[in-house]
């Protein structure tokens, strides 16, 4: 099965193409820039959201659900926001269908026109703004803390599975505060809170950072990020947060009541990550053979199966195993026994290696006899005899391992691909031989910004918080800097 799969080396976009397709995670649509997320993909997602969403409630935040269509008047009440999103929406222009009367199937109805285009949903920051206009009107009501889960569409004319889709599953936060402050802390608390789940859950280690004025969000007065880094080399921006300040407020009239019983504008925020992590995960930590999932966010984190020949000892071994599995289920570990006719062992052995399941456990009769079992992990393809005793202990542990090692190869990547770069041809050279980030000293200015990804197709990643001062040279222009910042090629 793994034959199937393109190797990274020969060619990195078709490899990472190949296991989402053949691991079962999506298939393309009949839908133009969409996709289909197949169950095992699904599940691996709902994975990340349950996890996110728990994490979003123990901060205090709630769920709301606001709608996919949005007025188009809404968006041209921000300016920024607007041009930042104008030449990516779909908009609904019509409501009804006809039959055609000269006999060419449907027809939109001419005379269905409606009054006010509709934005199909490609952020939802001016319906929720609006609608927060009639929910705050004391300082009593700050703050609103609210997240939502859905969908949004963003034309696309190059399009690649999860990482790049004209339709996609996300979050976004939207809230609401009394103070600058509070609107800042929140910022930062959820860049932290994506951190946390990135690198604990996910085991991808990430730079946490703010973005250029020239990457900002649209509307945004700052943009915070974290971003990972991609075995090909390319950085991937895994979550942001925004600090909007009072930009959306005072354009949909959202003003309180303060203690003092003095009005003023409200500060905001956004917030958000997508199915685009789905991505991220695969060209993390994948190698030619298939998937490898950290177990903590892995839909099925051990796959047993019987290895047996003819029908003697069959029941004997699936006894065994189902009991197993009931062993492991009860410690907290998501686990299958697979005992189907419809495949040999190899042939199973290949498919959940393919997956990315964690731990893979063949239990035969010459096993049980030693009161052992095999145990492969996919991470190291290592195989391990286990004894049967406290063997759900064994494999709890097993999985906090795999999951270390996991986090501390993609770090070990990571490191090793941030460079330093003093001169444009070093700068060049690295970008070329080594990709990764690099830590060069930039002018300020949006124009040397520009110029530089002109050139080389490389941005400016992000400025690292808490990033220390250095007195150095532009490596495009030679003018004065006082920090380094982080360059790569992205997607």
């Amino acid at each position: 099965m793994g034959k199937e799969i393109k190797t990274r080396e020969e060619d990195y976009a078709q490899w990472y193409n190949d296991l989402v397709i053949k691991g079962n995670l999506a298939d393309y649509s009949a839908v133009r820039g969409c996709m289909v997320i197949k169950p095992y993909g699904f599940s691996l997602w709902e994975k990340m959201r349950d996890q996110l969403d728990r994490m979003f409630k123990d901060s205090g935040h709630v769920n709301a659900y606001f709608p996919l269509f949005i007025p188009k008047s809404f968006l041209t009440k921000e300016a920024a926001h607007v041009e930042g999103f104008a030449k990516e929406c779909a908009v609904v222009t019509h409501y009804r269908l006809k039959n055609d009367p000269n006999g060419e199937g449907i027809i939109v109805d001419p005379e269905a026109k409606l009054e006010e285009e509709l934005i199909v949903r490609p952020t939802s920051e001016t319906i929720i703004w609006n609608t927060y206009k009639t929910w705050v009107q004391s300082y009593r009501d700050l703050p609103l803390l609210i997240n939502q889960w859905s969908n949004v569409v963003r034309w696309e004319m190059r399009t690649r599975l999860f990482l790049r889709t004209t339709e996609f599953l996300w979050q976004e936060g939207h809230t609401a505060h009394a103070t600058a402050q509070e609107a800042v802390d929140e910022t930062i608390q959820m860049l932290n809170i994506y951190a946390d789940f990135v690198e604990n859950y996910m085991a991808l280690p990430v730079i946490k950072g703010v973005k250029t004025e020239s990457e900002r969000f649209a509307g945004a007065i700052d943009t915070y990020c974290i971003e990972a880094l991609m075995q090909d080399g390319k950085a991937l921006q895994a979550g942001t947060s925004h600090f909007l300040g009072q930009n959306f407020a005072k354009a949909f009239d959202v003003k309180f009541s303060d203690k003092d019983n003095k009005l003023d504008y409200v500060w905001a925020t956004s917030w958000g990550v997508s199915t685009r992590l789905v991505g991220a995960l695969v060209m993390a930590h994948s190698d030619d053979d298939g998937l490898i999932l950290p177990p903590k966010i892995a839909p099925l984190q051990v796959v047993i199966v019987p290895i047996y020949k003819g029908e003697d000892k069959k029941d004997l071994l699936n006894e065994k195993g189902k009991e197993l599995a009931a062993q492991l289920k009860a410690a907290g570990v998501s686990v299958k026994f697979d005992d189907s006719d419809n495949a040999r062992p190899g042939w199973k052995f290949a498919e959940y290696e393919l997956k990315g399941v964690p731990v893979r456990i063949a239990l035969g009769l010459r096993d049980l006899e030693k009161n052992e079992v095999e145990v492969a992990r996919r991470d190291t393809k290592e195989k391990i005899p286990m004894s049967l005793d406290g063997l759900a202990g064994k494999i709890c542990q097993l999985l906090e391992d795999i999951h270390q090692n996991i986090y501390n190869k993609a770090l070990a990547y990571r490191d090793k691909h941030i460079t330093k770069a003093d001169t444009w041809e070093e700068f060049e050279k690295l970008l070329d031989e080594k990709g990764g980030f690099i830590s060069a000293h930039w002018d300020g200015t949006a124009e040397t910004e520009e110029a530089i990804k002109e050139k080389t197709k490389a941005t400016i990643r992000c400025i690292p918080l808490n990033n220390p001062l250095e007195n150095g040279k532009c490596i495009l222009t030679g003018k004065p800097s006082t920090q380094r910042v982080l360059f790569a090629r992205a997607y």
